[in-house]
């Protein structure tokens, strides 16, 4: 319970804050919260995974502290959304990716996520995520555009790769949430809103998901196979969550990859005509 209520506290705590300092507090209090739930279990894949995740997250924030501290010279200004600088711009974005988990600092996703429960895996794909998207929306006006475009098309791209050949669920789960938050880092600059649209379905597809798993005790996709006969209900509307994380047209995760997809043939993104030639 006082994990919980922690993670709450730094969740709203980010959220809420207009000075650098408070959201750099919030992120840590939400690292230091979710560690035991991570490392439950005791098992050593656990406490790899808690530790992985420490050393990634406190990197990630010494480098959101360092980007601040250096608007903050240059500027004077300690003001969230008054980042200026694009030194910082830049350092900001790669600490939030790392924070993240968007390709190429996503490495230590997948392996924290196996290395969890289920519904830590849960709160780390959603609840986790939730502070740092906050960050972007509200510096979007002054990030690096070229920068979040490509991270976002590595992530889009590795996310669906790299979840091909896996048989643990809970990896494939990691890679399906990279592969979102490609689509919601390119849009982020553009109309902000849609991101956040976006990481609403997506939590609440995620959270489906994960809660399904964790009721019929699923983690291979060897022994989902065999699943279907406990609750054949259940696993009829896992199928159907399943196909609407992946954006299949009827189903309600269509909706925010086709609202990506219009607002971004709206912005001039095409490169100039003579590097097309060349």
């Amino acid at each position: 319970l006082i994990f919980i209520a922690s993670l709450m506290l730094g969740t709203t705590i980010t959220i809420s804050s207009k000075h650098w300092i408070t959201a750099w507090a919030g992120l840590e209090i939400n690292t230091l919260a979710i560690l035991p739930l991570i490392s439950k279990s005791h098992h050593p894949r656990a406490i790899e995974a808690a530790t992985k995740y420490f050393l990634t997250q406190a990197t990630a924030s010494a480098l959101l502290l360092f980007s601040s501290m250096t608007n903050a010279w240059h500027t004077g200004q300690w003001d969230i959304t008054q980042l200026s600088h694009p030194v910082s711009g830049v350092i900001l974005t790669s600490a939030i990716a790392m924070k993240l988990g968007l390709a190429p600092f996503h490495f230590w996703f997948p392996e924290v996520l196996q290395g969890s429960p289920l519904i830590t895996g849960l709160l780390l794909s959603t609840i986790m995520k939730l502070p740092p998207i906050a960050l972007l929306y509200m510096t979007s006006h002054s990030l690096n555009p070229t920068l979040l475009t490509v991270m976002a098309i590595l992530s889009t791209a590795l996310g669906g790769w790299m979840g091909l050949n896996q048989t643990q669920i809970r990896k494939i789960l990691a890679f399906s949430s990279i592969s979102h938050l490609g689509w919601m880092a390119i849009i982020i600059i553009y109309n902000p809103k849609l991101t956040l649209l976006n990481f609403y379905l997506y939590t609440m597809m995620t959270a489906a998901v994960f809660l399904s798993l964790n009721s019929i005790k699923v983690l291979k996709l060897s022994t989902l196979m065999t699943a279907w006969t406990k609750i054949p209900s259940l696993n009829a509307m896992l199928l159907l969550t399943l196909l609407s994380l992946a954006g299949l047209p009827p189903l309600t995760g269509f909706l925010p990859k086709w609202l990506i997809i219009q607002e971004l043939t709206k912005q001039d993104m095409a490169p100039p005509a003579t590097l097309i030639s060349l």
